[in-house]
């Protein structure tokens, strides 16, 4: 298997010191890149472009996830909070134009088009999701499945750009990894009063809580000893466990069934890296297979 390098190449169009001065930037998609790269690289049609293809992959995924973390509030902000707002804007599209550029260059033509048509698709999933989420008609299961289709959109494209079994599982790969992905991501919202609001345990609560509770939640209210009255009450970290094991079960049977040792072991690796922070919620990782 070659070396990962994906942040490293990343690296040198995302970090600029304006940025880093003034705003923050949303995190890698390390588990899904790493998926990717790895499927690409040990059973790819194009071998020789996985390390480009995922690189691009990499810059559309940071550019609409920057852009996701855009403050709608209209309040009255700071200079400071104005400057890292406009950052933002500005970061988003820029990482998003570059992979333009790098698949230009390489002749890539076709991806172009394809990475194009998966970002229109994000987009008309999110305005579905906010739409549902102005009127309150979302339940936590919805929310969750549009998390992971949001999620997994850009990266569900590269099917038929793998050969026999693996182009085959490919789905359920990319879904059993980025259902962990969101879990984890869910569980670090719970235990956050600014991030608590429109998260899958905020719907899950309007679904199960009582009238006070709900109307409390609909009203705005973030305080945090409320919340973690809520997380504890409705048993939310249990729930959320209970998602990533199952997203954890879905990817270890699907690469259960690949013939490739190597590939096997580096997904052992992503799935590993991925959980060895949650021990109290997952099942012991010794095979694969």
């Amino acid at each position: 298997m070659a070396k990962y390098r994906i942040p490293a190449i990343v690296s040198t169009y995302i970090n600029h010191d304006m940025i880093q001065a003034h705003t923050e930037l949303p995190p890698l998609a390390e588990p899904r890149l790493r998926l990717l790269y790895a499927v690409l690289n040990d059973g790819g049609l194009n071998q020789g472009n996985s390390e480009l293809y995922t690189a691009v992959v990499s810059l559309v995924q940071v550019g609409m996830d920057t852009h996701d973390l855009i403050d709608t509030d209209t309040r009255r902000r700071s200079e400071k909070e104005m400057r890292s707002r406009q950052l933002k804007v500005l970061a988003g599209d820029y990482f998003s134009s570059r992979f333009y550029q790098l698949l230009a260059h390489a002749g890539q033509t076709e991806m172009i088009t394809r990475l194009s048509e998966a970002v229109c698709e994000v987009n008309r999933m999110k305005v579905n999701l906010y739409t549902r989420m102005r009127v309150m008609k979302l339940t936590s299961d919805d929310y969750l499945g549009y998390a992971i289709q949001l999620k997994s959109e850009l990266f569900s494209h590269f099917g038929d750009k793998l050969h026999g079994a693996l182009s085959r599982l490919w789905p359920d790969l990319l879904g059993g990894i980025t259902r962990c992905e969101v879990a984890l991501d869910e569980l670090d919202r719970c235990e956050d009063e600014s991030r608590f609001e429109r998260s899958w345990a905020y719907w899950h609560v309007l679904q199960v809580g009582n009238e006070e509770e709900r109307h409390m939640l609909a009203e705005g209210a973030t305080d945090l000893e409320f919340i973690r009255n809520l997380v504890n009450k409705y048993e939310i970290r249990t729930h959320l466990g209970d998602k990533l094991k199952s997203g954890l079960q879905a990817f270890r049977a699907a690469a259960g069934k690949l013939e490739s040792a190597n590939l096997v072991h580096e997904l052992s690796q992503i799935a590993n890296q991925l959980t060895n922070n949650r021990g109290g919620y997952m099942p012991a990782l010794n095979e694969m297979r």
